[in-house]
């Protein structure tokens, strides 16, 4: 666990995004039990370490749109985890990212505009609430801003996003106190990766790094779509 979370920190830390993309696939193929509840815990001083590091480039008015669009997605997410199996959470979460995968190879050219932005910000609170991977449509709708107003602005709305998404898994019962405390004890491979990212940025280009990890990412879902499927044939 504490060798995938250094991972996708150091990720994270690199790129502005990473983190969940990288680890809920793997997580929820080998410790469920750390989606969404302490991976989203474990997001929340990570975004914050990375929008305090790049502070002064974070675009506000496309920050506080995205915002309100993930209190909506949280909100209908909160619904959602109430009348659905774990099996149907799982396929969805499969379906979800593979999605944002295919958005993001396609390379649409979306400029960051009210209705982008929150749009992008409904999709992320839906999707991160019920998968712990919430960046795909935000990283799609940001896509053309420059790297530290990038960086800045998705960690500033990964961090208040991931706190809306953690009351709204409290008020649907699916947080426990025991599940929060498995993400504190990770959070020392958290901080240690996020301090690693910084002379590897130096040395990985942004577009090896997208590509590794939309690899991992398409690789993780379908290794769960084959999972769901073997299950409902036994």
């Amino acid at each position: 666990m504490g060798a995938m979370v250094f991972g996708g920190a150091c990720l994270q830390g690199i790129g502005g995004l990473g983190f969940a993309m990288f680890c809920a696939p793997l997580a929820l193929l080998l410790f469920p039990e750390l989606v969404p509840g302490p991976l989203l815990a474990l997001s929340c001083p990570l975004a914050l370490l990375a929008m305090l590091r790049e502070f002064r480039a974070i675009e506000w008015s496309t920050a506080g749109y995205a915002l309100v669009g993930r209190l909506g997605g949280a909100l209908l997410a909160t619904a959602v985890l109430r009348f659905a199996s774990p099996s149907t959470l799982s396929v969805l979460f499969a379906l979800l990212i593979l999605t944002g995968v295919a958005l993001s190879v396609r390379g649409w050219q979306v400029r960051p505009t009210p209705a982008t932005s929150g749009t992008a910000g409904f999709a992320s609170g839906l999707m991160g609430t019920i998968t712990s991977a919430g960046a795909p449509p935000l990283a799609i709708a940001l896509q053309n801003l420059p790297p530290a107003p990038l960086r800045a602005t998705l960690g500033f709305v990964f961090f208040a996003g991931s706190v809306i998404s953690l009351a709204a898994l409290h008020a649907a019962g699916r947080a426990s106190g025991d599940e929060l405390l498995v993400g504190v004890l990770l959070t020392p491979w958290m901080v240690a990766g996020f301090a690693a990212s910084g002379p590897l940025s130096r040395r990985l280009s942004a577009q090896g790094l997208r590509g590794v990890l939309l690899t991992l990412a398409t690789l993780g879902a379908l290794a769960v779509l084959a999972q769901a499927l073997f299950h409902a044939k036994n």
